[in-house]
């Protein structure tokens, strides 16, 4: 059974548009979003979608505020905006660019997983991650309680990939990977943080 990616997806996939040049791709955070969305098919859409209606309706603004910084390289600040209110941001650019697109057909198979009997590996796994802050450690596992353990490990695998400093051993690594074959995930979602596995 496999995902409609190889790649990541969903709200994390949202936040990789987030470095430091990124305003070279539209004038708003908004307008970055909706570009994306509009060059990836109609699947990408209903995956972020279900991502940020989940974390909109089950976590409080500042614990997604939390989330989004910990998960993108460089994001503008939530001093003019919340962050359930970027995050329904989110959800409204993919409903405008779901309805422009005729006959869309909903998310099937592992792509609706949640992952729920994954919830105490991945809460695990992010307790493990030692080298993020408290508050970081705290959403994530709001997040898998809260929301679904799919999500929050998408979360943890995007916070690991822009740690500074961040370090996973061999024996973490591979738990991910195991996680990950377990939730179906493609050959390059948990790959992304290979480079933080430290040499024995």
């Amino acid at each position: 059974m496999q995902r409609f990616t190889e790649f990541v997806f969903g709200v994390p996939w949202v936040m990789g548009f987030f470095h430091q040049d990124w305003i070279y791709d539209g004038p708003t955070a908004a307008d970055v979003v909706a570009k994306h969305l509009a060059e990836e098919n109609v699947e990408e859409a209903l995956a972020v979608r279900r991502d940020a209606r989940t974390l909109a309706d089950h976590l409080p603004s500042e614990t997604l505020e939390v989330l989004w910084t910990a998960g993108a390289q460089y994001i503008p600040g939530f001093d003019r905006i919340t962050g359930a209110e970027w995050t329904r941001t989110v959800v409204g650019l993919c409903d405008a660019r779901l309805s422009a697109q005729a006959d869309v057909r909903p998310l099937t198979g592992a792509d609706t997983e949640d992952g729920r009997p994954q919830r105490d590996a991945v809460v695990a796994e992010i307790r493990r991650a030692d080298f993020l802050a408290a508050e970081v450690h705290e959403a994530l596992v709001d997040c898998a309680h809260g929301c679904t353990p799919d999500l929050a490990f998408r979360m943890l695998l995007k916070a690991v990939e822009n740690a500074t400093g961040a370090t996973l051993s061999p024996d973490q690594y591979q738990k991910m990977e195991a996680i990950g074959s377990a939730l179906h995930y493609g050959e390059f979602v948990v790959d992304r943080v290979r480079f933080r596995v430290k040499s024995p």
